[in-house]
């Protein structure tokens, strides 16, 4: 039906189009077999995926600008200029950076929970996919809750960067291969493998921008404006919840590396399992 149409534009459009090639070009394209699938599970996925991809592209576009372009920058300008930027910048960015990070995440789940309901439809026990979901929430917030501490600036030990950043690496580590173990069966495709670890490093990086970023520069936001509009002198806090929100941010930076990774292999590198969608 489509084709039909198009075919109709196309020829109803013919005598305005002068150059032959042209028209040739357009009456080929029009006879492409074309067609979109049916069914109302395809086109959420396909929904869940784009929402997923442009929210994504955000959050991680401001992540990405923060840890290579805004950090330096602000530490570079006057301090008469910064405090004029910083309540002017951060709220605006802070917004989009939060609620992206959210969309993200609740565009992934739903999609991670379909690729559980077909591995565990196919392995004829739909219980499953609760039970593999069960494991993947538990893993990562154990995860989570192990890495949170270790990301509080002020400890001598750990404000080494190479000591923060082995350990982080090493809950990481073992996190993901908790996570593959337990979710790991026959019927448990290379989508549910993947998303399994690359989702959870999704879900810690969300988690460090509630509840780490954006809890410490809504603060900052407040006493930066006060310090700019009224000359309120900034509190003995503030370096320290600036220092945190940087430490979040950092390993959120390097976090999404790995993650992309996962998540990209999940449909086009099929190395956890041979089964593919």
């Amino acid at each position: 039906m489509a084709t039909f149409l198009l075919a109709s534009v196309f020829h109803s459009l013919a005598p305005y189009v002068r150059s032959a090639q042209v028209w040739h070009f357009l009456w080929a394209w029009a006879e492409l077999p074309m067609g979109f699938p049916t069914g109302g599970l395809a086109t959420e996925q396909m929904a869940l995926r784009w929402i997923h991809f442009v929210a994504g592209f955000i959050w991680l576009g401001l992540l990405y600008f923060f840890n290579l372009v805004g950090f330096r920058t602000m530490k570079e300008l006057d301090p008469s200029v910064r405090a004029r930027v910083y309540p002017v910048l951060m709220p605006r960015a802070m917004w989009w950076f939060r609620w992206s990070a959210l969309v993200t995440v609740v565009a992934g789940l739903r999609y991670f929970w379909q690729v559980l309901s077909a591995d565990a439809q196919n392995a004829g026990d739909p219980a499953l996919a609760w039970r593999w979901l069960g494991w993947w929430v538990l893993v990562w917030a154990v995860a989570y809750a192990l890495i949170y501490p270790l990301q509080l600036p002020g400890n001598r030990i750990l404000d080494n960067p190479w000591v923060r950043a082995s350990s982080i690496a090493a809950i990481v580590i073992a996190a993901s291969w908790m996570v593959l173990v337990l979710n790991s069966s026959p019927q448990s495709s290379n989508s549910h493998l993947s998303i399994s670890v690359g989702g959870g490093l999704g879900m810690v990086m969300l988690l460090n921008a509630w509840g780490i970023v954006w809890r410490a520069q809504k603060k900052l936001i407040v006493w930066t404006r006060a310090s700019a509009e009224h000359g309120t002198p900034m509190p003995a806090e503030a370096e320290r919840l600036a220092r945190w929100s940087f430490i979040a941010s950092r390993v959120g930076f390097w976090l999404s590396f790995p993650m992309l990774f996962f998540m990209g292999a999940a449909d086009h590198f099929p190395f956890l399992s041979g089964i593919t969608d």
